[in-house]
């Protein structure tokens, strides 16, 4: 397996407990996101090396860099449709572009004078915002905050094929490390390695809120 790993119990004394914060594994030149999908949608692209098939692009996708985020939202890969878990590396500048481009998901009147400006902003824009509670193994809320970015039209075109360096399916990680996440097992639980990821433009800092 590509991605890299580290054991759940040292990750956590070295992470951010509360605040809004971009948790990823990267390096110079890439960050790896996470995506969950049905065999068809998640086998191709793990295939293929790209989306396709039967991805849609006619709705938005959301890429998440919390691979614990991930987890709840798949219930490690137990929920309906979303069975394949995928880690995927994109261009480190596309990352960035991303954020770069970001409209929140909810009116922040510091960043928008109204309500309508926001709701206009929102139409044009090809790339969404949340933030969210970030989870523990056992999926329940932390104070921390966990960055979700939602890819349309032509930006969710450009992620699809242009943005993605490499797609590795995870789900046998996943599954192998699902009894783990139990408290009496976290001793034996493996996650991903991950970092706060920095973000040095002050533009996309206020844009997506960092400073909150």
């Amino acid at each position: 397996m590509k991605l890299l790993t580290e054991p759940y119990l040292e990750q956590v004394k070295r992470l951010p407990l509360s605040g809004r914060h971009i948790l990823a594994q990267f390096d110079q030149d890439s960050v790896v996101v996470y995506q969950a999908y049905n065999v068809n949608i998640g086998k191709f692209a793990a295939q293929h090396g790209y989306f396709g098939g039967e991805f849609l692009f006619d709705r938005m996708s959301w890429i998440k860099p919390s691979f614990l985020w991930m987890m709840y939202r798949s219930g490690w890969g137990t929920k309906v449709n979303q069975e394949v878990i995928l880690a995927i590396w994109i261009k480190r500048s596309a990352f960035d572009e991303i954020l770069a481009k970001t409209v929140p998901s909810s009116y922040i009147p510091e960043l928008y004078p109204s309500r309508e400006e926001w709701q206009l902003a929102v139409k044009r824009s090809d790339v969404r915002l949340q933030w969210d509670p970030d989870y523990d193994p056992c999926q329940k809320p932390v104070e921390r905050k966990a960055i979700q970015l939602g890819l349309r039209g032509e930006m969710l075109a450009r992620y699809a094929k242009d943005f993605i360096l490499d797609i590795e399916d995870v789900s046998e990680f996943v599954h192998g490390q699902y009894p783990n996440r139990l408290v009496r097992n976290q001793e034996n639980l493996l996650v991903p390695s991950q970092s706060v990821y920095s973000v040095d433009n002050l533009t996309t800092i206020k844009r997506i809120g960092l400073l909150h």
